[in-house]
Parts: structure tokens; C-alpha cells; sequence
């Protein structure tokens, strides 16, 4: 007899419902659902979903449009859909809770009441503790005493819906619904089974909130743990740097080799939908040989995810949502993968297979992230020594671009400066690349402070200068200085004189080419950096090594600006890398 077999063929029936989970994520929400409650065995296919995919294939479809799914769902799918929309943070939300409850209900009554009665009784009765005031009626006592917004359905027990907060009744599932619920609720449950109908009132009435709250609490943290959601205190964790020199001796255990008929847990699916497949983590995942270690990397990944979404405090109910959270631990893994390349070489995707089996995808995106954040503490302690900070500037006087790379390293968690290249101001880091742009802009920016306080030039109150930034700084000075018009303070030039600067910037400079405008000719650029020198006391080649790029850019900037103007055309009120006195309003 063949002992395997049972086996088999229960491994054949969880091969082909993957398949068709996978199929079903390749459509739309509206033909996932067809296809769905098309299938042969729907109830089958619907509980093979992990909990983690069925609460999102709910969200894409729709919750309202989803009710046929919730009426096939099991009853874990149910309790991970209420443990992660119920709660905001540690608080019980009443609306949120109304909404779904609501849903459940309407997809499957008898079920509903059954669930409400068994495992979820404390939600359940945590929920009419906060909706319902109940009284109990005396024998000689009038129902008119209790008022009008009191009703009963046995003439004996009486309730009243209580009214919530303004704040909370700002929903889309507003006070109507909610009401309607608890009404549908209470009368469907004292229709089928009065006495669990009184005892529900009862306890509900007589229970202490923040006791039972706390309860329901550590449950729905116990579950949502067992999917990698980890309580913030632990999923905050991640962010922990772990430098590649601690990486030995922290090796993971390796899987004994399993039995070919054994069966593993279905792996959520939707993080991998998102993940983009040209990334060192994502090319690292192709080179893995062992399917018992791809299995378990996989897991990891998706608990990895899972804890970023609580460290974040995010709310990951659509793919948009996901795939933000998809790419940071991508990014990050990708980052710490590269930072375990010597000195020199290139990252080999087989290599980096080797080391997703062997290390704890964690602690690779601890070593990722570690290197982010080193950069942001030197951006921190920088901060509270740098010229700019002591002259009571703000960031803005660093310019839009430079100013965004340091906001981006001085929030608390470090954020690369995107500029729009990808379609957003700010992103996660992706690559070792990204932290070293970023880090050769920072080292720019010191440079550029630390010459500006060789300049020795006085300021009065920042807001007094307009939109005052480094740039406007530097070339006022250096005007004022060339006009011999230098003073202690630094001064908005005349229009008049500006002027006569005006034909020296761009003195013997080819204007055949009216649409480029005219270039600012070398001899002036090397002026510029002759009275750098002299001002601040730094050899030339010292202003023009890790400055060049930046002078560079400020005097294309210039001629982009002010190239195709002529003198007599100056308009103090469109110059922005100049101060110079506005006009008095008429």
C-alpha cells in the first residue's frame, strides 16, 4: 500500500490553488472576483488565500463589491481583517469596527452571530460597551421613564444607542449605518438565541472598558505577531544600525534537509507582486537553488515587510501602499548586500544568494539602513557646530536642491532627494549609489559654511534680505567687493551700480547666440575665485576642489538668469542671485 499518496495528492491540490492564485493576481478586481466564485471549489480557493493577501485582494476589489469573499472567507481571514482595521494603534475604533462588522454580517448572518458569540465575545461585547447604554426594566416601572431614545425588544431590557463624538462621526460609514447595524445586530441575535442575547446586554453593560480593551489588545497583537506584525516596541527594532563587521556569528541555522511529501505554508503573494525585478535583493532571489531556503527567505521578506508597516505606522490597504514598503526593504537589503562587497568589486548576484541563505534578511537591512542613518547623525552633529545654524539662517538659505538633501537627512527617518527624476521629491534610498550622491552633496554644503565663515561678513536679521541664500550671499559680496563698495554689513546693491557689474560679468562675451545668451567669460570666473582666496584666506586650489561643482553650477545659473538681459532692462524684482534695493511702491 502506498502510503505517500494522500500525501501527493494533498501537495497536487496546494500546487494547483497556488496557481491559480497566482492567475487570479495577473486580472482586475472585477475578473479576480469572477474568477474567483467561477471556480469549482470557491471556498476551497478562498481559504488557501494566507490572511495577508486576502485582506488586500478585499481592498482592491472593494469591501462593499466583496461580500460574496467575506461570505466564503474562514473565519481566521475574518479575525485578521477586524484585528487590523479596528484598531488605530492601541485605540479601539469604533466607526472602523461598525463598517466591518457591518459587512460580515451582511455576507453571512448565522456565521456572524456564531463568531461574535465564540472567539471575538470580548470585541464584541467591548464594542457595545462603547455603542449601547442598557437598563433593565422593573416590573412596575413605566418604559416612558426611560425616554424616547431608549427601545426594547422584549419589553424588559432596554437600550440606547449612544451618540459618539462629533470627531468620530465624520466617516464614510457615518452614524446611520452604524446605527442600523447595531440594530440589525441586536434584533437578528434576540430572534435566534434570546438568553445569549440578555447575557451579551449584561456584560456589556457591566464590563470595565480599559480592562477588557487592554485584553482584546494583547490577543490581536498576539496574532497579527504570528504574521510577522510585531508590536512597535520590537518592530522599531529594524532600525537598530548593525555594522558589516558584526555579520559573523550571526549566521541563521540551516534547514535539515525535509521529506519531499512535506507541506509548507503558503507564502503571502502580493509583497512579491511588487517587487521589482532588476534589484540586488530581487536578482539574489533568482540565483537561490534550494526551495526549502527560497521558501524560508521568502517568509522572512515578507515579515520584513510586515514590521516595517508597524515601525512606519503605516496603513497598507492598497498595491500603491505595499509597493512603497516593498521597495524600502528591497532598497535596504539591496544596500546592505552591497556594503558586504569588498573594496573594489562588484556585486555578484550569486554572492549575494549565498548571503540571503546564510544571514537573517534583518540584519541585512539593518546594515543597509545602518548606512543611511550613519550619514544622517554626521548631518545632525554638523548641525549644532555649522556657521549657517549660528547666524540664525534656516534651511531655505541653502537653496532648493541642497536645501532638499538636507531635509531629507534631518527627518527622523534619513530620505533620499529625489527631485521629481522618479516622480516624487523624496523616496527611500535604493543603492549605495543614492547614499553617496547624497553624501557628496553634504560635503559640499560644509564646505560651502565653512567657507562662508572665513568671509567674516556681518548680518542683519535674515528676514530683513528678502529670500536670502547662500548663493545671493556670496555674489552681493563679491559685487560690493569688486564695486569697492565693501562694508562691515552685508547691503542690497544700488540698481545704478549693479549696473557697471553688470558689464563687467559679462565683459567680451559672445552674443551671436541670442537664444543661450551671453557666457560669463573665464576671466571672470577666475576674478571670482582670485577674491574668494583673498577673502577668506584658502589657497585656489583648495576653493576649486570640492567647490568646483558647485561654482559651476552658480555661474550657470547666472547666465541662465540674467544672460539674455540687457543692462538697461534690470529689474530688481526678477533678480534672485543678486540683493539689490527694490523699488519704493509708488
Amino acid at each position: 500500500m502506498d502510503t505517500d499518496a494522500p500525501d501527493k495528492k494533498n501537495l497536487e491540490r496546494l500546487r494547483k490553488l497556488q496557481e491559480k492564485r497566482r492567475e487570479i493576481m495577473t486580472l482586475s478586481p472585477e475578473k479576480a472576483l469572477d474568477r474567483i466564485l467561477d471556480d469549482p471549489q470557491p471556498a476551497a480557493l478562498v481559504h488557501s488565500y494566507p490572511a495577508t493577501d486576502f485582506y488586500l485582494l478585499v481592498h482592491d476589489i472593494g469591501p462593499d463589491d466583496a461580500l460574496p469573499l467575506l461570505q466564503l472567507a474562514s473565519e481566521r481571514q475574518w479575525d485578521h481583517i477586524v484585528d487590523l482595521e479596528t484598531w488605530q494603534h492601541d485605540r479601539f475604533d469604533v466607526i472602523a469596527a461598525s463598517r466591518w462588522l457591518d459587512l460580515m454580517l451582511t455576507a453571512d448572518p448565522e456565521r456572524f452571530l456564531r463568531w461574535s458569540l465564540g472567539d471575538r465575545l470580548e470585541l464584541i461585547e467591548l464594542y457595545l460597551r462603547h455603542n449601547l447604554e442598557v437598563r433593565v426594566r422593573e416590573h412596575d416601572q413605566d418604559p416612558s421613564d426611560f425616554g424616547d431614545d431608549f427601545f426594547s425588544l422584549d419589553n424588559s431590557y432596554y437600550v440606547r444607542v449612544i451618540d459618539l463624538p462629533p470627531s468620530q462621526e465624520e466617516s464614510v460609514f457615518n452614524e446611520e449605518h452604524r446605527r442600523r447595524f447595531i440594530d440589525n445586530y441586536l434584533q437578528r441575535l434576540a430572534d435566534s438565541h434570546h438568553p445569549a442575547y440578555i447575557g451579551l446586554l449584561l456584560e456589556s453593560a457591566h464590563l470595565m472598558p480599559a480592562e477588557v480593551e487592554e485584553t482584546a489588545l494583547h490577543w490581536r497583537n498576539v496574532r497579527l505577531a504570528e504574521k510577522g506584525f510585531l508590536p512597535f516596541d520590537e518592530a522599531v527594532g529594524i532600525y537598530q544600525p548593525l555594522s558589516p563587521d558584526a555579520l559573523p556569528g550571526r549566521e541563521i541555522p540551516q534547514p535539515s534537509p525535509v521529506d519531499h511529501t512535506s507541506t509548507r505554508l503558503p507564502v503571502p503573494a502580493y509583497p512579491f507582486k511588487e517587487l521589482a525585478s532588476d534589484t540586488h535583493f530581487a536578482l539574489a532571489l533568482q540565483q537561490v537553488g534550494s526551495a526549502d531556503q527560497l521558501h524560508r527567505i521568502q517568509h522572512e521578506f515578507v515579515n520584513l515587510c510586515n514590521r516595517i508597516i508597524v515601525a512606519d505606522h503605516r496603513t497598507v490597504r492598497d498595491n500603491d501602499s505595499l509597493r512603497e514598503v516593498v521597495n524600502k526593504a528591497c532598497g535596504f537589503l539591496s544596500i546592505g548586500l552591497e556594503r558586504l562587497v569588498p573594496a573594489g568589486k562588484t556585486l555578484n548576484p550569486r554572492q549575494a544568494a549565498a548571503w540571503i541563505s546564510r544571514h537573517g534578511l534583518v540584519d541585512l537591512f539593518r546594515i543597509g539602513f545602518g548606512r543611511a542613518l550613519a550619514l544622517k547623525w554626521r548631518a545632525e552633529k554638523w548641525l549644532n557646530t555649522c556657521w549657517f545654524a549660528a547666524a540664525g539662517l534656516r534651511l531655505t538659505f541653502w537653496g532648493e536642491q541642497w536645501m532638499g538633501v538636507l531635509g531629507g537627512l534631518l527627518v527622523k527617518k534619513p530620505m533620499f532627494h529625489d527631485n521629481y527624476r522618479t516622480g516624487r521629491l523624496y523616496r527611500e534610498f535604493s543603492s549605495v549609489a543614492e547614499i553617496e550622491e547624497t553624501e557628496q552633496i553634504f560635503g559640499q554644503i560644509k564646505a560651502m559654511d565653512e567657507m562662508l565663515s572665513l568671509l567674516s561678513v556681518n548680518l542683519r536679521h535674515p528676514s530683513s534680505y528678502g529670500f536670502l541664500t547662500y548663493k545671493n550671499l556670496l555674489l552681493t559680496l563679491w559685487a560690493s567687493d569688486h564695486m569697492g563698495l565693501a562694508a562691515e554689513m552685508l547691503t542690497p546693491l544700488d540698481l545704478d551700480a549693479f549696473r557697471s557689474f553688470f558689464g563687467v560679468l559679462f565683459a567680451g562675451a559672445d552674443r551671436s547666440d541670442s537664444e543661450k545668451g551671453r557666457g560669463i567669460p573665464e576671466a571672470v570666473r577666475q576674478g571670482f575665485l582670485d577674491w574668494l582666496s583673498g577673502r577668506t584666506g584658502l589657497e585656489k586650489f583648495e576653493l576649486s576642489g570640492q567647490l568646483e561643482p558647485a561654482f559651476t553650477a552658480l555661474f550657470a545659473e547666472i547666465e541662465a538668469e540674467l544672460g539674455q538681459v540687457a543692462a538697461q532692462r534690470l529689474d530688481p524684482r526678477y533678480i534672485n542671485l543678486f540683493l539689490l534695493e527694490q523699488p519704493k511702491p509708488v
